[in-house]
């Protein structure tokens, strides 16, 4: 067997989480740690949260698993005329590629709780590379 055939080695140093199998953590669950994560955010990040839904997928549109979530809407800093009839804004937080991304559920509610972050200061109009020096990106 040539070496790029070899499996992976997953104690090897580097390597980094293997993932934790879909099947063991339920859609419905995902949804729980999300709700759980919500109610432990500060008050003063979720208070200003108007006309915006958080929903769960299990992956992007494009099937990767590369992106953890997404901020669907307009930024507060750049809402004019935003108001009456719009339809809400949209935080997602996709499922699989969260899984991927750990190696166990308490792994998997911190980085809930960093991509909800992450996508609240995008409602707000904080920016990647702002989040970046923050220590949230």
């Amino acid at each position: 067997m040539d070496d790029a055939q070899q499996p992976l080695d997953a104690d090897q140093p580097g390597d980094g989480p293997t993932g934790i199998d879909p099947a063991s953590v339920s859609a419905e669950r995902f949804d729980q740690m999300v709700v759980d994560q919500l109610d432990l955010l500060p008050d003063d990040m979720v208070d200003g949260l108007d006309n915006i839904v958080f929903v769960t997928e299990d992956r992007p549109e494009d099937g990767s698993l590369d992106l953890l979530g997404l901020y669907d809407g307009v930024a507060l800093t750049e809402r004019g005329q935003y108001g009456f009839g719009e339809l809400p804004d949209r935080i997602i937080l996709y499922r699989e590629p969260h899984l991927a991304a750990v190696d166990d559920e308490e792994a998997l509610a911190d980085e809930i709780h960093v991509t909800l972050v992450h996508e609240i200061a995008h409602f707000h109009g904080i920016d990647d590379e702002q989040l970046h020096d923050l220590g949230w990106a």
